[in-house]
């Protein structure tokens, strides 16, 4: 393995600490939803009241919370480490909002816990945990996820050993959530089936969905997520928006905002006004933090680089200035309309196809063969246009 794909302790307890807080919201929220309807439906079936109670086992369920922080801390390479984050946080999610969707309780009425450990184990247990959150079961979910980031890590002469005895703890773990009377059958086969689910659709080989697709998909859970606890209207468009959005870059449609001479029409405000709000606010706190350095900088000859810049800003461009504008995001700025203007969208965070980038690289040598300077610029100025104006520069060492 070598060091680029090997992630750094502090890349690992970035992703453990968000998938742990995203966990600590949403877990407790759907179990206090349950609570205030308090729901009574279960999924017990009829054999399930024969079956016994072992206190001891909730020793290997309460491990579930140390395989959680081992697998970000064991698992091998930025890609596995990245997969590892997205399953879990997709199956947290998914989990979530099937509980707020349809809420149950626990079927079965617990026998009293006479050992001392194990009572104090239930004790912790029953703090942060109530009888709901039942399908699927998270824990089960959880350890389908953590053999597929676990097992990469066992290697060596004692490889089959290991993995044997890792089998057998997560194993173990998944049947302590029925013989604890934390969940029922169906909640287990619930919860194989989301880590299946997560594991196959987040592959760590490249093939996984986009990761920004991933995130607006998974923002629109916790929108949905939110309409559950609080009902409002807002939230159900703030869940739909954001979906439309994460199709487009599914589809890596760059075009998806249908831009056209630097402004939106009114419909797109309207499908996509909490993304279009969000870059406009991150602009202005961009302009904020770096309101001491200059709005755009000088890359080539002829060629200035940087983000959507405003009206006071775009005076200090030549007078000559052709623009070509790379954001998707930002209608443009009123006082470089009236300029020789092109617009060629790109998504954010995705490298521009070559088709595009040569589309672009050639409207950039048009404006250049009549002599003119030209202004070339995302929304923030920090990657499409640089990595244009570079691929640009190189054309012109060849």
């Amino acid at each position: 393995m070598t060091q680029a794909a090997s992630p750094s302790m502090r890349e690992r307890v970035i992703q453990l600490a968000l998938n742990g807080a995203l966990f600590g919201i949403c877990y407790p929220l759907t179990n206090y939803l349950a609570h205030r309807q308090q729901t009574a439906r279960s999924l017990a079936l009829p054999f399930e009241a024969d079956l016994p109670f072992l206190q001891w086992m909730v020793l290997p369920y309460m491990t579930s919370g140390l395989f959680f922080m081992l697998s970000f801390l064991l698992v091998p390479g930025r890609a596995r480490l990245s997969a590892l984050s997205r399953r879990l946080a997709f199956s947290t999610v998914a989990a979530c909002v099937l509980f707020a969707a349809f809420p149950m309780r626990f079927g079965l009425a617990r026998p009293a816990v006479d050992a001392a450990l194990p009572a104090w184990l239930f004790a912790q247990l029953s703090a942060m945990d109530q009888p709901y959150n039942q399908l699927p079961s998270l824990h089960v979910a959880y350890c389908v996820i953590f053999w597929s980031a676990l097992r990469p890590a066992v290697t060596g002469a004692a490889a089959p050993l290991l993995r044997a005895a890792l089998a057998a703890c997560l194993l173990l773990l998944a049947a302590s959530t029925v013989f604890t009377y934390q969940h029922h059958f169906a909640d287990v086969a619930g919860g194989a089936l989301l880590g299946a689910l997560a594991v196959r659709l987040m592959p760590p080989d490249g093939r996984a969905a986009k990761p920004v697709a991933f995130c607006y998909t998974l923002l629109a859970g916790l929108a949905l997520l939110a309409w559950f606890a609080s009902g409002g209207a807002w939230c159900l468009y703030l869940c739909a928006s954001l979906l439309l959005v994460a199709l487009a870059y599914r589809r890596r449609d760059a075009g998806f905002l249908h831009k056209r001479a630097g402004s939106y029409p009114a419909w797109v405000w309207l499908l996509y006004a909490p993304y279009l709000g969000g870059y406009l606010l991150t602009w202005q706190l961009v302009r904020w933090r770096e309101r001491h350095s200059p709005p755009f900088a000088h890359h080539s000859e002829g060629l200035w680089v940087g983000r959507r810049l405003s009206n006071a800003e775009a005076a200090g461009l030549p007078a000559d200035c052709a623009v070509i504008d790379l954001s998707n995001e930002l209608s443009e700025t009123r006082a470089l309309r009236g300029r020789p203007y092109r617009h060629f969208p790109l998504l954010d965070l995705h490298a521009p196809d070559p088709q595009s980038a040569q589309a672009i690289l050639a409207a950039i040598a048009g404006y250049a063969s009549q002599g003119r300077t030209i202004y070339l610029h995302c929304a923030m100025g920090y990657q499409r246009s640089r990595q244009i104006a570079q691929l640009y520069k190189e054309q012109g060492q060849q």
